[in-house]
C-alpha cells in the first residue's frame, strides 16, 4: 500500500495549486485524476478558453459602436478563427499538466478515486494511504429534469462548435448564458439571435437587481432576449431545429439549445460517506481552514460548498496547504475570507461587482448611502460609443465601501481597485483623493466622479 504525505484528488487549478505549494515545502505529494483530459475546467473549458472568445467579442463590439465615429468599416468576427486559436491553447493542457507535475516530482495517478475508509483511498482498485487528502474534483453541469434534455448541449460542447447557427436558446439566466450569448452576438451570423430563459423572476440572482436590468437592456440591443419566470417542460426535435415548450404555455423555436443553468459539485464517485465527510447539494462542507468533517481531509474549489470562482479556488488551495503544513509543524494556520471576493461577468459591457448588493443591505436593515448613475455620457464612454455604462457604489455611515457595481468596459480593473480599498478599509475620501491623480482621462480616473457624491460635507 503506497503512502504519501498528501494525496490530491483533481488536477484542475486548485488541485495543481495545492500540489505545487506542498511539493515546494518538501512533502511527498500525489495527484489523482479520473478525467481523460487532465487540467480542469478553468484551463480546458472555462475561464481560460472563454477569454479567447471574449477578447474578440470586445474588439468587435467596440468597432461596431465606433462605426461612423472614426471606424469606417466595422470588424467582422470569425467564430472559426477564434476556435482555432483557443484549441491551440487547450490542446496542450492535458499533456502539459502531467509533465509539469511529474517534472516537479509530484506523482500523477490516472483513475477514479474513492474513499474506502476515513484514511484510505482507492484509485482504480489500488489502495492509497496518506496523512492528508485534498479534494479538488470541481463541478459538472447540473442535471435538468426536462423531457428531451438529450437534445441540449453543454457549455463545454458550445465552446467546441465549429460554427454558430443563427438562433440559439440558453437554458438558465446565469454567468454561462449571458457570456455565451454575448459571444454569439459578435461572433455569429449577421442575423444572430439568442434567447435566455430563466425559471426565476430575474436572471443573475447574485448580482444587484437594478444593475442587472441595465445589462439586460444592453443585451437586448444586441438581439439577446432575456425571459424570466418560464419553466421548460419539453424540448422537441423538429425537421429544422428545436421547439421548446414551457409550463406557462410559451413556445420557442431555435436552431440550438445550450445548457447554461449552472454547475454542481462533482462528488458522485468519491465515497464521502465511507470517510465520514459531510456534504450537501452545495458541495462538501468545510470550515474557514478548508477542513472537512474528517480532520485529515480538506476540500477546495468548486467541489466545496463555497464560491465557484477559479481565483477563489486557488486561494482555498493555498489555505488548505498552509493548514496541512501547520499540522506538520512546518507553517502557520491560515483561514479563508470571502468578504471581498469580486465577480466579473465577461459580457460587453462587462458587469463587475464586489461586496454587497442594495437588496442585501435593505434585507438586513443596514443603513447605507448610494452613488448611482446609468447611461453615462462621460467622454471616456462617448469615445468608444458605449451607451450602457453605469455604476452603483454603496457605503456605510463611516464612509467605508460596502459594495460596488460597475457596468462598463474595463469593469474588472475598476472593481479590483475598489476591492483593494475595501480590504484596506480605505474611506471614500481617501480613495477619491487617490483617484484624482490617476492617468487621465481613463476609466480609473472616472472613479473620482463616481465617488464625489459620497463625500462628507
Amino acid at each position: 500500500m503506497d503512502a504519501y504525505d498528501v494525496v490530491i484528488v483533481g488536477s484542475g487549478t486548485s488541485g495543481q495549486t495545492a500540489a505545487f505549494h506542498l511539493n515546494e515545502k518538501g512533502l511527498k505529494v500525489a495527484v489523482a485524476e479520473m478525467a481523460d483530459s487532465p487540467g480542469g475546467t478553468c484551463a480546458l473549458a472555462g475561464c481560460q478558453p472563454k477569454k479567447w472568445f471574449y477578447e474578440a467579442t470586445e474588439s468587435i463590439a467596440k468597432s461596431r459602436h465606433l462605426k461612423g465615429k472614426g471606424i469606417v468599416v466595422a470588424s467582422e468576427g470569425s467564430w472559426a478563427q477564434v476556435l482555432e486559436q483557443k484549441r491551440r491553447f487547450t490542446s496542450r493542457v492535458p499533456e502539459g499538466t502531467i509533465e509539469n507535475l511529474q517534472e516537479a516530482g509530484i506523482e500523477f495517478m490516472a483513475g477514479t478515486a474513492a474513499f474506502l475508509n476515513d484514511e484510505t483511498l482507492s484509485v482504480n482498485g489500488k489502495r492509497i494511504r496518506a496523512k492528508f487528502f485534498i479534494l479538488a474534483t470541481g463541478a459538472k453541469p447540473m442535471e435538468l429534469p426536462i423531457k428531451g434534455i438529450a437534445h441540449v448541449i453543454t457549455s463545454d460542447e458550445f465552446l467546441e462548435l465549429d460554427a454558430l447557427p443563427p438562433s440559439i436558446l440558453f437554458i438558465g439566466g446565469g454567468f454561462i448564458s449571458f457570456e455565451f450569448a454575448h459571444f454569439a452576438a459578435r461572433l455569429g451570423s449577421t442575423n444572430q439571435h439568442s434567447v435566455i430563459l430563466e425559471v426565476g423572476d430575474r436572471p443573475l440572482g447574485e448580482f444587484d437587481a437594478e444593475m442587472v436590468e441595465l445589462l439586460v437592456e444592453a443585451s437586448k440591443a444586441e438581439d439577446i432576449d432575456v425571459r424570466c419566470g418560464l419553466d421548460i417542460e419539453m424540448i422537441e426535435k423538429q425537421a429544422k431545429g428545436f421547439l421548446i415548450r414551457t409550463a406557462q404555455g410559451d413556445g420557442f423555436e431555435t436552431d440550438l439549445v445550450v445548457h447554461g443553468a449552472g454547475r454542481v459539485p462533482d462528488l458522485d464517485t468519491l465515497g464521502l460517506d465511507s470517510a465520514g465527510i459531510e456534504y450537501s447539494r452545495r458541495g462538501i462542507i468545510v470550515d474557514q481552514t478548508m477542513r472537512t468533517s474528517n480532520r485529515h481531509v480538506f476540500a477546495v474549489g468548486d467541489c466545496a460548498a463555497t464560491i465557484q470562482l477559479a481565483r477563489v479556488a486557488d486561494q482555498e488551495a493555498h489555505v488548505a496547504a498552509e493548514n496541512i503544513l501547520a499540522e506538520l509543524d512546518r507553517g502557520r494556520q491560515a483561514t479563508m475570507d470571502y468578504r471581498f471576493v469580486p465577480a466579473v461577468l465577461f459580457t460587453y459591457p462587462q458587469y463587475g461587482m464586489v461586496g454587497q448588493t442594495e437588496e442585501d443591505l435593505k434585507r438586513d436593515g443596514h443603513a447605507f448611502h448610494k452613488s448611482f448613475a446609468k447611461n453615462l455620457s462621460w467622454p471616456t464612454y462617448r469615445r468608444v460609443g458605449l451607451k450602457h455604462a453605469a455604476y452603483k457604489i454603496l457605503t456605510d455611515e463611516n464612509n467605508k465601501i460596502l459594495g460596488a457595481h460597475i457596468l462598463s468596459d474595463y469593469a474588472s480593473g475598476l472593481i479590483n481597485t475598489i476591492k483593494q480599498a475595501m480590504i484596506s478599509e480605505t474611506t471614500v475620501e481617501e480613495l477619491y483623493q487617490q483617484t484624482i491623480v490617476s492617468p487621465y482621462p481613463t476609466r480609473e480616473s472616472d472613479l473620482s466622479y463616481m465617488l464625489k457624491p459620497l463625500l462628507s460635507e
